[in-house]
């Protein structure tokens, strides 16, 4: 590959949260990985040093979050990219497989859009631009002031079951909550499947925690006049008993998402599938994070197969649990860095992509 085009010259940068990944993107771009020194001290702060000229050349840092240590990684990547900044880097491209905290982006009662304080954390340390995969939320994009590729692995995973399922035909693409349909519903079409939604799944409490809303404070005698009207209370949400709709007696059933965090819930579905006569059950996600005890869970489950891509590293899940298979997706973000550093349109790599993927 030219990594000189228009004057630009390329430079790799790895933290240290999937080196592997990293090693993966430089051979298909056939470009090394450069020097750089990022270690924790011995008072544990970061401290990373550039161990090569980086004055008028376009940075590509190379970092994911994993998740058994995410702070870290982050604080990694702000201090590549602000020492790359101050070294008068043209471009500092920020390549994020997996963003973390994608998951805290909405307003919590009292707590903060935390998503949104990293992206203005990420572009005041000096990154100009974006490449990341399969955001939580889509709308994350809106949080930050430079330019955001979200890429999509929706095709290595329909790949994957046309490539390794066996009689993947008689499949049916199963929503594990109404919330997934619309992304179960993008798999069915593109396979030309059923769909099944799992309803009544139950869901964590944290919204129905106590936070001293239900308990105002007695309001003391005042001069104001009380009307005796208050505010209507609004009835809580009851859950309806957990329930498939569409038919997955003798198919083979696969669940689709985003993410493997704590597989807690993707346990309980694949019981009840297996109770509903399914007789295969397939697990896909893009990103593998599965944290706690998920291999464990999973080896004692009624899933067949977990796939997910290599976006973060889980290859000690991998050796405890051997329902666990890796997709890689190192040749789209090798593409993907290639093209932006040549002035290319991005639109290939989001071909026949729908909101919904």
């Amino acid at each position: 590959m030219d990594t000189t085009r228009g004057n630009k010259e390329m430079v790799l940068l790895a933290g240290n949260s999937h080196p592997e990944l990293a090693q993966l993107i430089a051979s298909r771009l056939e470009v090394p990985v450069g020097r750089a020194e990022v270690k924790e001290m011995a008072n544990r702060e970061t401290s990373v040093e550039i161990m090569e000229s980086v004055r008028e050349k376009s940075v590509y840092l190379i970092q994911t979050a994993d998740p058994k240590d995410v702070n870290n990684n982050i604080m990694e990547l702000l201090i590549m990219a602000y020492a790359c900044k101050t070294s008068s880097a043209r471009n500092i491209v920020g390549v994020i497989p997996y963003l973390p905290y994608c998951k805290q982006s909405k307003m919590r009662k009292r707590g903060c859009i935390v998503s949104k304080l990293l992206a203005k954390m990420m572009c005041k340390a000096g990154l100009t631009h974006i490449i990341t995969m399969d955001l939580h939320q889509k709308e994350i994009q809106g949080f930050f002031e430079c330019p955001v590729d979200n890429l999509r692995a929706s095709p290595f995973l329909l790949q994957y079951i046309q490539e390794s399922i066996p009689d993947y035909r008689n499949a049916v693409i199963v929503a594990r909550d109404p919330g997934s349909a619309k992304k179960a519903t993008s798999y069915a079409e593109r396979l030309r499947l059923g769909i099944a939604v799992i309803h009544g799944e139950q869901k964590t409490n944290e919204d129905e925690q106590a936070d001293g809303r239900n308990s105002p404070p007695l309001v003391e005698h005042s001069r104001i006049m009380d009307v005796g009207v208050g505010v209507p209370a609004l009835a809580a949400k009851e859950k309806p008993p957990i329930n498939v709709v569409g038919d997955v007696g003798g198919r083979i059933a696969i669940m689709v998402d985003d993410m493997i965090d704590d597989v807690a819930s993707f346990v309980a579905a694949a019981e009840v599938l297996k109770d509903r006569g399914a007789y295969k059950i397939y697990v896909m996600a893009t990103h593998g994070l599965l944290s706690s005890d998920a291999p464990r869970l999973i080896d004692d489950s009624p899933i067949d197969e977990v796939v997910v891509t290599n976006t973060v590293p889980h290859e000690i899940q991998k050796m405890q649990c051997h329902k666990i298979k890796t997709v890689d997706i190192s040749i789209l973000l090798a593409e993907s860095i290639r093209r932006i550093h040549n002035n290319e349109s991005m639109s290939y790599l989001f071909r026949n992509v729908t909101l919904e993927d």
